[in-house]
């Protein structure tokens, strides 16, 4: 039988080859986003890499303003040292009555993760819990649902449910309760769905598109679900392209296309109603970025079409465009050009102005993940784009996945991240205002409980 001392000892042996692990609801003194590459180096460095604390497309809301509390509440993937790539799912929130921020809390420690892929995304239910959905595909390293114990309150956080979900994407449809679509990986990545009215106890999950893997994002307005897909031959996500629309309006009991018509689930053929065009066909990849809804609830989705997977000048010109649906038909307006795949933006529709804030510019990197964050503005309803500023300028380091709020609060209106796309380095987080005239950079370092962020710009 061993003694303490013995004991001691392999407690200390276990732990000095273990991950750290840090205990959860505590605070971190400053915002330290992940930093990853996909360890594929081409010519023109790595397929993503860079900062990734708000990736990726898949993940979202990551941020939501709450009119109740004045607070703008946001998660993302941190971690704790310049130097190391261990992912902690982190909370926390801009006050928009002080114009600081906390400290920010562990909701969940990855234990050895390293990958922004388990990154989480929020929702808030109708009386003021924060959820937070930790994206995870197996028990090793597990989807999890975690509740806050208090209505807009970062403090606590408990365990609520363990379910295979990757790039959760939550919605609390009020009177309704969550819908949530997912992927699960069994035959390559399928795009399904579940709901819950209290967010404890789920329905069985639903197959809506299975065709040998795929790359979707959902939007939520009133009691509508949207999800655009494309579809990776094969399940290589090197070749994703087409671009899918399905939508509900009862909470999944039924789903049709953009016009209207029925349509059945799941969708398993590669020509069907809900194609919105054949990229695939003119040799065109689609990276889906972002989806949203025009005054009269159409819906607008922004993405970048490429020629091919690798980095560098050989898939250009990488095409941003805004595609709508239209008096009956769906438009396809080009936006403007960058240099890579994952120069990932947000769209923004706010009463007549259309907005696009995303890496278009080039950075300091060329050809890699990111660049300089530029505002692009339609005052035509999407017809044309005018450039209307740099929204950064002269950066160390490559911006990327720009992030836009549920309900964007003119203070809080755009969220992402920076980060060396050759090498390791420290990720920072950053916000800009509405007119994006204004940057600020979330505290790297803290020293009291709450600070104000760093104007930049």
């Amino acid at each position: 039988m061993l003694n303490k001392t013995s004991l001691l000892a392999l407690i200390i042996v276990f732990l000095a080859d273990s991950p750290t692990l840090y205990c959860q609801n505590s605070r971190i003194d400053g915002y330290k986003g992940l930093w990853f590459s996909t360890g594929q180096l081409q010519e023109y460095g790595y397929r993503f890499s860079g900062g990734s604390a708000t990736f990726g497309t898949q993940h979202r809301p990551v941020a939501i303003y709450s009119p109740e509390s004045r607070k703008t509440f946001f998660v993302y993937g941190g971690t704790i040292t310049d130097d190391e790539r261990h992912l902690l799912i982190m909370i926390s929130y801009f006050d928009h009555t002080l114009q600081k921020v906390p400290k920010p809390v562990i909701v969940y420690d990855k234990m050895g993760v390293r990958e922004p892929f388990d990154n989480p995304s929020l929702s808030i239910d109708s009386d003021g819990y924060l959820w937070v959905f930790i994206s995870g595909s197996d028990r090793i390293r597990p989807g999890i649902i975690f509740k806050s114990t208090l209505p807009y309150s970062i403090d606590s956080f408990e365990e609520v449910l363990r379910m295979e979900m990757i790039a959760p994407q939550p919605w609390w449809i009020p009177d309704h309760g969550f819908v949530l679509s997912f992927i699960k990986k069994l035959n390559g990545p399928e795009v399904y769905f579940s709901t819950s009215n209290d967010g404890k106890t789920w329905d069985d999950s639903r197959k809506i598109a299975s065709m040998g893997g795929h790359i979707h994002i959902s939007q939520a307005r009133d009691n509508k679900l949207v999800i655009v897909f494309n579809y990776c031959p094969g399940g290589n996500s090197d070749k994703q392209t087409n671009l899918y629309y399905i939508q509900t309006d009862d909470i999944g009991q039924t789903w049709k296309t953009v016009d209207g018509s029925p349509i059945s689930i799941p969708i398993t053929d590669r020509d069907n109603k809900a194609l919105v065009r054949n990229f695939e066909s003119e040799g065109k990849l689609v990276y889906i970025c972002d989806l949203n809804f025009d005054q009269e609830g159409n819906p607008v989705i922004l993405a970048i079409l490429s020629n091919s997977y690798k980095p560098g000048p050989e898939g250009g010109p990488r095409e941003w465009i805004i595609v709508r649906w239209k008096d009956q038909k769906w438009d396809f307006i080009k936006l403007c050009e960058s240099d890579h795949n994952y120069d990932k933006g947000s769209l923004f529709i706010t009463n007549e102005t259309w907005s696009v804030i995303g890496p278009s510019g080039p950075g300091p990197l060329e050809y890699r993940t990111g660049g300089e964050i530029v505002h692009w503005i339609s005052t035509d309803g999407g017809d044309s784009w005018n450039k209307a500023s740099d929204v950064t300028m002269n950066s160390k380091y490559n911006h990327s996945f720009v992030k836009r709020p549920v309900n964007s609060n003119r203070d809080f209106f755009a969220f992402w991240t920076d980060g060396d796309a050759d090498k390791l380095s420290r990720s920072r987080l950053y916000f800009t205002d509405q007119r994006c005239k204004k940057v600020w950079m979330l505290p790297y370092e803290m020293i009291s409980d709450f600070e104000k962020p760093v104007r930049i710009r």
